[in-house]
This record gives structure tokens, C-alpha cells and sequence, in this order.
């Protein structure tokens, strides 16, 4: 049987042993990131390593973790580094999880505070073992960072909390600024993509999140070069829509190994400009569409345009 093992030299991804090999193409002239290892990379490093941390830029393999991480931005993954689901796009390792840290909400915090972040995003991995899929883990930790850093705004990257009722609320309770669940691709590529997952359910969750409090805003996110089709992406967008989301961020797949999902095709700039051009037209608030886009990539950025957007739609009212 073969494995693909990582630098801690254990099986990262054994559920994906049997999957067949794949090409991985060779990227195009315009996907080009930064090399990491800065004195400021290396000081963010520190800090996520002293408080015992994991982080979804190094988890995920994300290409821009080189200028987030200079510029002192990282996305903690809390909950531990694995997954209770085997997506085939994804580089984050899967199997049993270990028990929850209870005073990991707390290390976050000191670690925000520390970094002196006015904006953070915290995700997770899926905890389909846990009888709330992690929403009172994600609540203290929302909690625990607004007590130690109280000017930072939070934003948060969930599961879909599938079969865990009343997590969403325990987690919207806690009112983070915004909220964010990735649809990660078009229905048609679910089976294929994310079978764990279900892309109703999901849309729900979105819809459900402005229902309970109006004043936070929702995210989402989907990556092209799966082998989805224009029409689908602009139906989802319409979808995303009429589920009150907010912001909608498109980015390129990039293929973590030859046993993952491969690369259909690498889109053009051009036609991400397009995809940005018809989101807005829809009605999206905010828009990242780019080769390089990733959910939490200028987060914070971000996060000032949507709500300078929220404020120009209410003095017009």
C-alpha cells in the first residue's frame, strides 16, 4: 500500500492510498507566490509554535502563507491537525482526531493578542466525532479572543455542523463579525469533491446564519478547475444570493499531490475578472476573485470594504 507522508513522517492521507494517480500540471506564468522565511515570517512562526498552534496556511499547504505571514496574518485551525472527513481536494490529514484541548481557546487568544491583530480568522477541521461538530469549542474560543483583545474583529471559517442541531446557534451566539462556510465547488462535483458533504446543507447554513443575527455578515467560498462549467458557477452565485451571503471569494485549485483530485484546467485572470465583474452585478457586497484567492487571503482588508459597503447601502436608505 502506498501513503503519502509528511515531514512528521506518518501517514497524512491513508484514505487516499487507493486513489489513482494523477498528473499534477505544471502551473502557469501567473501563479507565481513569495518564498516564505522573512524575520517577520519567522517571528509569526515563533509565535504559533510557543502557543502549541495549528494554522490552515501550513495544514492546507496555502500558497500565500509567505506574505500572510509577514504581514503577521495567520488563520488558526483549532481543534487539532485532523479531519474527520477525507475531501479529495484537500491537503489537511485525515482520521481519528484527539481529544479537545480545553485551554486551546485561551492559547488562541494570547496568541491574537500577541500578534496584534485587528482582524483574525479561525477555522477548524471537520469533528464529525464530537456530538456538537466543535460549535461550543468555536464559541469559547470567539469568547476567549474577545476578552483578551477586544478591538480585534473575528472572523470565523466553520464546518457545516451536518446532523449537529443547535451547534449554528451556539456559535452565531457568540457573534463573531463574520462568518464564513465554503461551498468549495459547483453540486454536480460534490460526489467527486466533497462527499461528505452536502451542497443544500450547506447553502442552508448560510441562510440560517442572517436569520439568527442580521448583523453579521457571511462568506463563502469555491475554487474553479475542478471541471466545473461557466453556467454552474454563475447558478451557485445566484444560489449564494439568495441565501443573503455577502461575500463571495473564487480562487484556483491547486492539486497537493498526485493522490488528490487533479487539475481540470488553471483558469485565466481574464476570466476571473469576469467571474468578479458578474458578482458584483448579482449583488455581492464584496468580491475576491483571483488565481491566488483563498478564503482568509486580505481578510482584514476585506472585512473594512464590507463594512464601508454596509455603511454606503444604509445612508442611501
Amino acid at each position: 500500500m502506498v501513503t503519502v507522508i509528511d515531514n512528521l513522517n506518518r501517514p497524512r492521507h491513508p484514505e487516499k492510498a487507493n486513489r489513482p494517480l494523477t498528473e499534477v500540471l505544471r502551473k502557469p506564468d501567473w501563479i507565481r507566490v513569495k518564498a516564505p522565511g522573512s524575520a517577520a515570517w519567522s517571528k509569526t512562526a515563533g509565535i504559533v509554535r510557543a502557543g502549541g498552534l495549528h494554522t490552515v496556511c501550513e495544514e492546507a499547504s496555502c500558497p500565500n502563507i509567505g506574505e500572510c505571514w509577514e504581514k503577521k496574518h495567520a488563520t488558526f485551525m483549532i481543534m487539532g491537525d485532523t479531519c474527520t472527513r477525507a475531501c479529495a481536494f484537500c491537503n489537511v490529514r485525515t482520521g481519528m482526531p484527539d481529544a479537545l484541548d480545553a485551554g486551546e481557546p485561551q492559547k488562541v487568544a494570547d496568541a491574537v493578542a500577541s500578534l496584534g491583530l485587528s482582524h483574525v480568522v479561525i477555522t477548524s477541521v471537520d469533528r464529525d466525532d464530537l456530538s456538537d461538530g466543535g460549535g461550543e469549542h468555536f464559541a469559547r474560543t470567539i469568547l476567549a479572543i474577545r476578552a483578551a483583545s477586544p478591538s480585534t474583529t473575528i472572523e470565523i471559517l466553520t464546518p457545516d455542523f451536518l446532523r449537529k442541531d443547535g451547534a449554528l446557534e451556539v456559535v452565531v451566539a457568540a457573534r463573531p463579525d463574520v462568518f464564513n462556510h465554503n461551498l468549495e465547488t459547483v453540486p454536480s462535483k460534490y460526489l467527486s469533491v466533497r462527499p461528505g458533504a452536502r451542497y443544500f446543507h450547506s447553502l442552508r447554513l448560510l441562510q440560517k446564519v442572517k436569520e439568527l443575527d442580521g448583523t453579521i455578515f457571511t462568506k463563502s467560498g469555491i475554487m474553479v478547475g475542478l471541471g466545473e462549467e461557466r453556467p454552474e458557477v454563475l447558478q451557485l452565485m445566484d444560489d449564494l444570493r439568495s441565501a443573503d451571503v455577502d461575500f463571495i471569494t473564487i480562487g484556483q485549485y491547486l492539486q497537493p499531490t498526485r493522490r488528490h483530485h487533479k487539475v481540470e484546467r488553471f483558469v485565466t485572470p481574464d476570466e476571473f475578472k469576469a467571474f468578479e465583474t458578474v458578482a458584483y452585478a448579482k449583488g455581492f457586497a464584496m468580491v475576491s476573485s483571483s488565481p491566488l484567492t483563498r478564503s482568509s487571503h486580505h481578510a482584514g482588508e476585506d472585512f473594512e470594504k464590507l463594512r464601508k459597503a454596509r455603511a454606503a447601502k444604509l445612508g442611501r436608505g
